[in-house]
């Protein structure tokens, strides 16, 4: 008997116009909103500080890398409708397995600074002691992420999280008056060139689609059954517009800061740089708001790095599969002891998720290119790659890889 021919792909859209469903939204939404956490607003903070304007820059670049990086691991993992790990032990086995290791590890670590973001967040808004907020966010999370119907639920969580963080965070850019003119103008044309501009571009590169993040929603895409060869359009759309709405989040909080620096505020010196900026903003109104704004940037992160990492493992066996509950109530609960133990966001932990970040970017992107450039083609189901984006996609690997080199060279300074 002659080989078995490969299983024809699946079709489900429409032809014409593309309608994103409550779940194709969702997929958009977790991985936009896992993005959008503690870290990304604290860089974004510090960054436009140190910066001013000349941050618009940054923030550009890192949006094309983004979309580079973003629209060839979504199309990817979308066309061959299967999991990154399981992907990985495909083309070589065992890569998966590793895969897995490096983004359950990183989330873990970064979950502990999101609950400790869940703490600060309502502390702000409603005075709650920091670490019963945490412990009251974690609760939050598990639930939303424990029910049956966990599609339905976690979908509109997300989206309605990711509208009310823009919407605020609009209001305290219209209050700060921010010179727009001049960030539009140095977006293209900056000041100023030099190490320190790179590196901001880099971390928040790292920050966007770095670790978990970049997988968190076309495995949320996959799992609702919205992969394969026939959704190309809407995977294309889902995951460009992610890296949109995360683009859009970063430009409209740089403005909100940078309104109030170039209005002569030092909020570098406060304990809190970003509450200062809000507070400096609109006052006593705005500190609640920049408490709204942190937990539901915290807590949606708590969400996106849990569902993610524990996506990661589960395909292995299914009994693992079948106790993905009990794996979210684990991995969340770990994460909040590591955080009620250490008494205080955990920087050198952070520092070091950082730097896997920038490891297991690299790492998955080159094994996903891998995929994609074989010439049987058979894991995408004999669909043909197209070759700019392979090269577009190398591209960005080779950002990113030098990005791997400078993250692990800092930690071992960091450690001496």
């Amino acid at each position: 008997m002659g080989d078995t021919p490969p299983a024809p792909p699946k079709v489900r859209p429409r032809p014409g116009r593309i309608v994103l469903s409550s779940s194709l939204l969702g997929a958009m939404f977790l991985m936009a909103t896992s993005a959008i956490g503690p870290g990304f607003i604290t860089q974004t903070t510090t960054f436009t500080a140190q910066l001013g304007a000349t941050f618009a820059f940054a923030i550009l670049v890192s949006v094309l890398v983004d979309i580079a990086v973003q629209l060839n691991i979504w199309r990817i993992i979308g066309i061959a409708d299967m999991r990154a790990q399981d992907l990985a032990n495909k083309v070589l086995p065992g890569a998966g397995y590793l895969l897995a290791v490096l983004i359950v590890f990183g989330g873990l670590v970064f979950n502990v600074g999101n609950l400790a973001g869940t703490g600060l967040g309502l502390n702000a808004m409603l005075g709650f002691d920091p670490e019963l907020g945490a412990v009251l966010s974690a609760l939050l999370a598990v639930v939303i992420l424990g029910v049956k119907k966990l599609g339905v639920a976690l979908d509109r969580v997300l989206i309605v999280l990711g509208l009310a963080m823009i919407c605020l965070t609009v209001y305290v850019a219209f209050v700060s008056q921010p010179p727009v003119g001049d960030a539009l103008r140095q977006a293209v044309l900056p000041e100023r060139m030099g190490t320190d501009v790179f590196l901001a571009t880099v971390t928040i590169i790292g920050g966007t689609v770095g670790g978990y993040i970049t997988y968190a929603g076309v495995h949320r895409l996959v799992e609702s059954g919205q992969g394969g060869r026939g959704n190309l359009r809407a995977i294309t759309q889902t995951s460009v517009t992610g890296i949109v709405v995360t683009g859009v989040m970063r430009v409209v909080l740089f403005l909100a800061i940078l309104g109030v620096v170039a209005g002569g505020a030092d909020i570098l010196a406060a304990p809190n740089p970003s509450a200062e900026a809000f507070h400096q903003a609109a006052g006593e109104a705005g500190m609640r708001l920049f408490g709204m704004i942190m937990w539901a940037a915290a807590v949606s992160s708590v969400i996106g790095a849990s569902y993610t990492s524990v996506s990661f493992v589960t395909s292995f066996h299914p009994w693992l599969e079948k106790r993905r509950g009990v794996l979210v109530t684990v991995f969340i609960g770990v994460s909040l002891g590591i955080l009620l133990l250490s008494g205080q966001a955990p920087n050198t932990l952070l520092i070091l998720a950082g730097a896997l970040n920038g490891v297991i970017l690299p790492v998955g992107l080159g094994i996903m290119l891998w995929v994609a450039a074989r010439r049987s083609g058979d894991l995408l189901g004999g669909y043909r790659y197209p070759r700019w984006l392979i090269a577009v996609g190398v591209a960005a690997w080779a950002l990113t890889a030098y990005m791997a080199v400078s993250s692990l060279s800092g930690i071992v300074a960091l450690w001496q």
